[in-house]
């Protein structure tokens, strides 16, 4: 946290962690959240932020040190408590969601609704509510009357469960002989925190087909629950006891440290597959390149495998499962730009201006790509840059943010920007999705095969886009020539 002066336009630090940070509405003092300092770089196993301390201090005071024998200004916290009635704030809650979307939703008219036949409608619902649940569940119900996409409740104050957490090694497991043995071993990238894989770790060295023999020198059978040896171990160290027989012969003891989750590294190795499919089945003539979302990890897959495949004649870009973000223009602009120069010199290959992949382009979507998800390959359609190829999207493009939250931390979400076509004046996507030109659904026995009919299909597609439009070389000019006598007499080139 800095402070800056408008005057001698300098900074000043004032606070290192900070978690949260309010000033009141006079400027004077300020709320905050002193976060304890990290002790390392992220794990990226804890779901979970540290709780921090907070503090009212005034704001000329922040940054100083506190004279000996002061009070500090933190807050005790833990023996704050407040009375509340949880059935007359159920009330203002359900009062508050209406105004909600009445002040945000993006149609005055909330779709034709008639909102006010809709509260006494629901009210006596509302009266008989037992739960901060069972509210929630009358919000989903009542909302869904106004026909649109990201409608949204969650949150608000319930009772604490405590949940066990499990240790992953970011493996399958199979059985034989009465133990376990690991099917497959996810690589990941072990210099990424986010991708990190237990079993690949330097000094590790667990492979495909070793069997897992104990776990904290107990013995694991076929017959236990492979799962409960490992509650609650997530970041901590566990010693597993590998080998090649299930007999133990040959067995050695490993020290590992189990992730809290191994969607990250199943998703990477199903791009990684993904991938090399496509490049075995066009001899290294079409790039892939997955969209997991048009948000960070979207832009960042993006630009990290696109570019790096911009020498290829083709490209299938899969944007399957997208969960959506933001507007991804950025990504159609590039998958649409015309080649404008071609710069070259006396040693290696040309270079094309822009560096990206000029060939035939397909796109894969089904009916999990929605938000962004939906907005991309609308985009893609109306850029005329490719056929889409799948089934349906998920259809909502009605985009949401900044909303107060409700009374007791849980929130709802009112739809405030639509988007439409500009050249029909018609909202294109939203309950209907984005078609796909090649309807190709997921056929759950071909996928037990190893097939995915949807990338096969196309594959083929961009591959006939090529025999049908084959790349052209781009030829080099002959060299200028300059006779200096010619030149003199201003004659030019020749």
């Amino acid at each position: 946290m800095h402070k800056f002066d408008l005057c001698s336009r300098k900074f000043d630090k004032l606070l290192d962690h900070v978690g949260d940070f309010i000033v009141t509405a006079n400027g004077e003092k300020a709320l905050y959240e002193q976060l304890p300092e990290p002790k390392g770089p992220p794990s990226g196993d804890q779901s979970d932020h540290p709780r921090g301390t907070w503090y009212i201090k005034s704001v000329d005071s922040l940054g100083k040190p506190v004279d000996a024998g002061k009070h500090d200004g933190a807050l005790k916290l833990g023996a704050m408590e407040a009375l509340v009635d949880p059935r007359s704030e159920w009330q203002q809650m359900f009062r508050e969601v209406w105004r909600i979307e009445r002040d945000f939703f993006y149609d005055p008219n909330l779709h034709g609704l008639d909102r006010k036949a809709l509260v006494a409608f629901y009210q006596p619902f509302v009266d008989s509510v037992m739960s901060r649940a069972d509210l929630n569940y009358i919000f989903a119900d009542m909302l869904g009357d106004m026909t649109a996409q990201h409608v949204y409740i969650h949150g608000g104050q319930r009772p604490d469960v405590h949940h066990v957490g499990v240790g992953l090694l970011g493996a399958d497991y199979g059985t034989k002989d009465g133990r376990y043995r690991f099917a497959r071993v996810y690589a990941g990238e072990n210099w990424n925190p986010e991708l990190r894989a237990p079993l690949t770790e330097p000094g590790i060295n667990v492979h495909t087909g070793e069997y897992l023999l104990a776990v904290n020198g107990k013995e694991l059978h076929a017959s236990d629950e492979v799962y409960s040896f490992f509650a609650e171990t997530a970041g901590k160290s566990v010693e597993l006891r590998v080998g090649p027989e299930p007999s133990g012969k040959g067995a050695r003891n490993v020290v590992v440290v189990p992730i809290g989750s191994e969607s990250g590294l199943r998703l990477r190795a199903w791009m990684d597959e993904n991938r090399k499919k496509v490049d075995q089945a066009s001899h290294g003539r079409l790039a892939y390149v997955y969209l997991p979302d048009t948000a960070r990890s979207g832009f960042n897959n993006f630009n990290r495998y696109y570019f790096a495949q911009n020498d290829r004649q083709g490209a299938i870009i899969d944007e399957r499962f997208n969960g959506g973000g933001q507007i991804a223009d950025y990504i159609v602009d590039w998958l649409k730009k015309p080649l404008l120069a071609t710069a070259m010199s006396r040693e290696g290959k040309d270079d094309n201006i822009p560096q990206t992949i000029f060939g035939p382009k397909v796109m894969l979507i089904n009916e999990y790509a929605g938000s962004g998800g939906d907005a991309l390959p609308w985009m893609f359609r109306r850029l005329a840059i490719g056929p889409l190829i799948g089934t349906r999207t998920w259809g909502g493009l009605i985009g949401i943010g900044g909303y107060p939250s409700l009374m007791d931390g849980g929130e709802v979400t009112a739809p405030r920007w639509g988007l439409f076509n500009p050249d029909s004046g018609e909202f294109d996507v939203e309950n209907r999705g984005v078609a796909p030109d090649v309807e190709v659904e997921m056929d759950p026995a071909l996928w037990r095969q190893g097939h995915d009919p949807q990338l096969e299909r196309g594959i083929a597609a961009a591959l006939a886009a090529l025999v049908e439009h084959p790349p052209l070389p781009v030829k080099r000019p002959a060299y200028p020539v300059y006779h200096w006598t010619e030149m003199r007499r201003g004659d030019g080139p020749r």
